[in-house]
């Protein structure tokens, strides 16, 4: 399967972003997605993840009430709308697939889209 992530940009504090994850490829029925951020000088962190069917979602604590993900296993899409952007948002956000650990919520994941850029002015 690939991934393709977009809907990055410029955005000022306050402001918000609709990220979308585009999957092509697959052999399989959907599985659990999920979305990551890297910043500048830091390590991959895990933001949210879905099941396959989007009864099931987690958000870490730092995105809680101000992100949302959602799916449509249709349109083989995977969105995150973003609210009240922090400076501290900024960072290459990734979409990812496919977890590899039985537990809930996952934060290993099969397949990855290459990134999008977000940044956040303040």
């Amino acid at each position: 399967v690939q991934l393709q992530a977009s809907g990055g940009g410029l955005v000022q504090a306050g402001g918000s972003l609709t990220l979308s994850c585009a999957a092509s490829g697959r052999t399989y029925s959907p599985k659990a997605m999920a979305w990551f951020r890297q910043a500048p000088g830091k390590e991959r962190e895990f933001l949210t993840t879905i099941s396959w069917n989007g009864n099931r979602i987690y958000y870490i604590d730092s995105v809680k009430g101000r992100f949302t993900v959602s799916r449509d296993n249709r349109k083989n899409t995977l969105t995150l709308q973003m609210n009240s952007l922090k400076p501290e948002d900024t960072a290459i956000y990734y979409c990812a697939e496919d977890a590899l650990s039985l537990g809930w919520p996952s934060r290993e994941y099969r397949y990855w889209g290459q990134g999008t850029l977000v940044t956040v002015s303040s």
